[in-house]
């Protein structure tokens, strides 16, 4: 009888990315061999200027590589031009960034909106309304990021991340401009949304926290995978956890 092999979800091979300086040419990643399955929790760890943001943006398709390639979902990035590459994050990934990205104009609702629009869902609205009262911000859908918190504006976005059912969700410094009481809210909601919603979670973190919640630590050091350590994830919350009481 056959054996069953689990294939990667995303598999770096020799990943390197190099870019001209007045000082000559500079490294900011060396060959990176990763791969990482379905249902892994990855925290992508190291020093400022280690490559980490780097490494996400090339495993997402959001940047090339300068040699090496990344498979991501059995496709092979270097094999789409950039439309490609967007229709590709369109239909199987999300994103959470530091800094939110949020556009300014548009209502939480339609701030979460906005992706399902893109993907032609006619349930746009109702599928929008049901994630932003599953993180606790139905109250707020009609307000604008301006509006908001700091960790509510990182809800939104978490919100909007998952709306579309994505396989891969990268998040780069999730938690970097909130307070620890608010970070670790957003820690055990992203996790609850995770575990329910059953993608691969890829991030970029200095936050200890969050990265002793995934299952695997990938810690970078000037450009070169230093160390990859699988460990015993702290329990997940259950999908009728994570719905704790929410205060700006």
């Amino acid at each position: 009888m056959a054996e069953c092999v689990l294939q990667p979800i995303i598999s770096a091979q020799k990943l390197s990315k190099r870019v001209a300086s007045p000082e000559g040419e500079l490294v900011l990643l060396a060959e990176v061999d990763l791969n990482i399955f379905p249902g892994e929790a990855v925290a992508i760890v190291g020093a400022s200027g280690a490559g980490k943001s780097t490494l996400l943006g090339l495993l997402a398709g959001l940047d090339t590589p300068s040699s090496g390639r990344v498979v991501l979902d059995n496709t092979d990035l270097s094999a789409l031009d950039e439309d490609g590459r967007a229709r590709l994050r369109a239909g199987r990934v999300g994103f959470v960034f530091q800094s939110f990205h949020l556009l300014p104009n548009l209502t939480a609702l339609e701030n979460v909106m906005l992706p399902l629009e893109l993907a032609d869902r006619r349930d746009a609205r109702a599928v929008a309304g049901e994630i932003l009262a599953r993180v606790g911000l139905a109250p707020r859908a009609q307000h604008y990021p301006k509006q908001l918190s700091g960790g509510e504006q990182q809800r939104v976005a978490l919100a909007r991340a998952f709306a579309g059912e994505p396989k891969v969700l990268f998040a780069d410094e999730p938690t970097g401009n909130l307070d620890s009481v608010t970070g670790q809210k957003v820690i055990d909601l992203l996790f609850a949304l995770n575990c329910e919603r059953q993608a691969t979670l890829v991030l970029v973190t200095h936050d200890e926290a969050l990265a002793r919640s995934c299952s695997r630590r990938v810690e970078l050091e000037a450009g070169y995978l230093k160390h990859d350590t699988s460990h015993s994830m702290s329990p997940l919350p259950r999908a009728e956890e994570g719905r704790a009481e929410w205060t700006r």
